[in-house]
């Protein structure tokens, strides 16, 4: 199962044509989450009882887990996030939450280090920007540092346009661009390489 996370509430969003691209050339059954339409619980202290209780009984078959469930059941996952306040929408943060389960998502070892229980082989991420992207690590590297550290996913890919809305910005070209990087990335022939059929 090819698992599209959608943090873009926008209907004309650039982040998800690009993300459309990749998941038209990765193929398969595709499960969307559309964070934007999501309502997610308030982690209040009640909530949190609530879900240590689920947790240290082993209720993993509760609603409050079907996120995390279907997260670590994908075999891929892509995820659209465009790049906001240096970052990512707040509804992927929370969306996270929801996911990072001990038991479902990972576990620890006796030492205290976590272990995947994800069956994803690879990760996308997917963003576009309007300004430069100042900075990778609090977006995408905190992303990846999930990635790798918690649902140890062996191949993490990123995918980025930015400087969109740069006054006189060729914002085509720009977006075609990360598509012909989109192609290259999954080995597929693109105009830009200068494929252009017969």
């Amino acid at each position: 199962m090819l698992l599209f996370i959608d943090a873009c509430a926008r209907e004309g969003s650039r982040t998800r044509r690009l993300a459309r691209r990749l998941l038209s050339g990765l193929g398969g059954e595709v499960c969307a989450r559309q964070l934007y339409k999501a309502r997610f619980p308030v982690a209040d202290e009640a909530f949190l009882a609530e879900r240590d209780r689920l947790i240290a009984a082993e209720a993993f078959d509760h609603p409050m887990f079907d996120m995390a469930r279907q997260f670590a059941a994908a075999e891929q996952i892509v995820i659209a996030a465009p790049y906001w306040d240096l970052s990512f929408p707040a509804a992927l943060k929370q969306y996270i939450e929801q996911i990072n389960v001990t038991g479902v998502t990972f576990r620890y070892s006796p030492e205290g280090i976590p272990q995947s229980l994800c069956r994803a082989k690879a990760l996308y991420y997917v963003t576009t920007a309007g300004g430069p992207i100042l900075s990778d690590a609090i977006g995408f590297g905190y992303v990846e540092a999930l990635a790798k550290g918690f649902w140890q996913i062996p191949e993490i890919r990123y995918v980025k346009a930015e400087g969109l809305d740069i006054v006189g910005a060729d914002v085509e070209g720009i977006l075609r661009g990360a598509e012909a990087e989109i192609d290259r990335l999954l080995g597929a022939p693109s105009a830009a390489d200068g494929d252009t059929g017969s």
